[in-house]
C-alpha cells in the first residue's frame, strides 16, 4: 500500500485484542510498522515500535519484513532492520509514487544505495498499479518497475511486487526482464488461473487478511492449488485487516487470524504450516540472525 494512499479507514476504533499464540513461529512477510504505529502525520518513537513488535513476539510471530514505498519509509525500514533483531527490510519507490513522478534518477539511485545494506533484503514494494494510477502515469510506472526488477537482481535479493488490476502486464515485465530468483507477488490478488501462471513460473504468493474477508472464495481457490513451499502470509498493516476484526487498526500481531485461515484453506496442519511458512521466508529473505562483524573479520567478542 501507498503512503499516500489514506490509511484513515484503516485505523478506525481501539486496537483490538491479539489472538491465541501460534503453536510455532511464523513470519509477517510485508508489514509497514511505520504507518501502523505512527500514522501519516508522524514518525513513530523506538518504544513504540519495540512494543509492537514485541507483540508480535508474544503470539509467535518473531520475524517481520517492514516494507518501504518511497524514499523515507524506505531509509527508516532500513534503519529499523539494522537496529532490530527480528526485523529485515524492503527498499522501494511504491508504483503509485512513481506514477505521481517520483521515480526519479535520483530516487532510484538512492533505493539502489539501500538495497546494499545487509539486512535490506527485498526491493519492494514496486510493480503496478492500474487502479489508483491513471493512464498517464502507467509508462512511468512501468519504467520504475523495470529499474526496481535490475537492482534487485544485481544485488542478488528478492523482488517483492504489488500488483492490482495488472495481472496480465506484470507477469509481461516479469517475463520480459527476467524474474529475480525470488519473487514474491505481495498481498495476492488473483484467482486460480493468475495463481497457477505464477507458481509456474516459481513466484512466490503471499495472502493478506483479505483471504478472510467473505467476497474473497477466488483467493482461497487461489491459496488451495499453491504449493506450501510458495506460500508466505502478510498483514501489510494498518491495511487490511483479517474478519473477524475487519475495519479496525491492523498490525503485525494479528497475522495469526490469516495463518490459521491459511491453514484451513490449504487443509494443512497448522504447526506444519508454520514451519512451511518460516521456511519459505527465509529461503526469499535469508536468515533474520543478526552476524557478528568480529566474527567475520576474525576478531573476538
Amino acid at each position: 500500500m501507498s503512503r499516500s494512499a489514506s490509511s484513515r479507514a484503516n485505523r478506525r476504533g481501539e486496537p483490538p485484542s491479539s489472538p491465541e499464540p501460534l503453536p510455532s513461529p511464523a513470519v509477517d512477510s510485508h508489514t509497514h510498522v511505520d504507518i501502523a504505529v505512527g500514522g501519516e502525520d508522524r514518525e513513530p518513537t523506538e518504544a513504540e515500535v519495540d512494543e509492537a513488535i514485541a507483540a508480535a513476539v508474544a503470539v509467535n510471530v518473531p520475524r517481520l519484513v517492514q516494507v518501504g514505498v518511497d524514499v523515507a519509509s524506505s531509509r527508516w525500514s532500513a534503519e529499523l532492520a539494522a537496529r532490530h533483531p527480528n526485523v529485515l527490510a524492503a527498499v522501494a519507490l511504491h508504483p503509485n509514487e512513481a506514477g505521481a513522478g517520483a521515480a526519479t534518477e535520483a530516487a532510484l539511485a538512492e533505493i539502489d544505495r539501500l538495497a546494499a545494506q545487509p539486512r535490506v533484503r527485498a526491493v519492494g514494494e514496486t510493480g503496478l498499479d492500474r487502479y489508483r494510477t491513471g493512464e498517464d502515469g502507467w509508462a512511468p510506472q512501468e519504467a520504475s518497475f523495470r529499474a526496481h526488477i535490475d537492482i534487485a537482481k544485481r544485488h542478488g535479493i528478492a523482488l517483492v511486487i504489488h500488483d492490482r488490476d495488472a495481472h496480465d502486464d506484470v507477469l509481461r515485465v516479469l517475463d520480459e526482464e527476467g524474474a529475480p530468483e525470488h519473487t514474491v507477488l505481495h498481498c495476492f490478488s488473483g484467482d486460480a488461473g493468475f495463481a497457477r501462471a505464477c507458481i509456474e513460473r516459481g513466484h512466490v504468493l503471499s495472502f493478506a487478511g483479505t483471504l478472510t474477508f467473505g467476497s474473497a472464495g477466488r483467493l482461497r481457490e487461489a491459496a488451495a492449488i499453491t504449493p506450501l513451499d510458495q506460500l508466505l502470509v502478510e498483514t501489510d498493516a494498518p491495511f487490511l485487516t483479517p474478519v473477524p476484526l475487519r475495519g479496525r487498526p491492523n498490525s503485525p500481531r494479528l497475522v495469526p487470524h490469516t495463518v490459521r485461515a491459511l491453514a484451513e484453506v490449504t487443509g494443512t496442519d497448522l504447526k506444519q504450516l508454520c514451519a512451511s511458512l518460516t521456511s519459505t521466508a527465509e529461503r526469499v529473505f535469508g536468515s533474520w540472525q543478526h552476524e557478528d562483524p568480529s566474527a567475520a573479520s576474525g576478531g573476538t567478542a
